[in-house]
């Protein structure tokens, strides 16, 4: 994948996160979480793309950031939030990860603002690594 793909990557990140930003408004709050996990992933694989001048195709934000620590300095504190974040990305979505309930029910509000908090962190870390390259 040509490097500079990177950018359409951070763009559909941002925009991802935004949406999850539009969804916690609405009170939608799983589908708020599954939106800033799309949001790190994407913004991983950005950054991924422009450093390591390559596209990593997993899902895992966790992977994704022990990843990038072989290219540049992740602290290991990122790496655990990306463990809860990685928990967001399929029993989001898929009444089968839960024994009973569709999977909305499951999520409350404040598992929607740890959500953000994390995704906030991920993409404010991606975005300074991307722009310490431009300098």
């Amino acid at each position: 994948m040509p490097c500079e793909r990177y950018i359409d990557w951070l763009d559909e990140a941002l925009d991802d996160y935004g949406t999850a930003e539009d969804l916690f408004r609405l009170g939608r709050y799983s589908k708020t979480c599954f939106f800033c996990h799309q949001a790190c992933e994407k913004a991983l694989k950005a950054l991924l793309i422009k450093r390591a001048g390559r596209y990593v195709p997993i899902h895992s934000v966790a992977e994704l950031l022990r990843i990038a620590a072989s290219i540049t300095n992740v602290p290991s504190e990122l790496v655990r939030k990306g463990d809860v974040l990685d928990r967001f990305y399929i029993p989001t979505r898929y009444p089968n990860a839960w024994p009973s309930g569709a999977p909305y029910k499951h999520y409350t509000r404040e598992d929607a603002e740890l959500a953000l908090r994390y995704a906030r962190e991920v993409l404010e870390f991606v975005k300074r690594e991307i722009e310490r390259d431009s300098s």
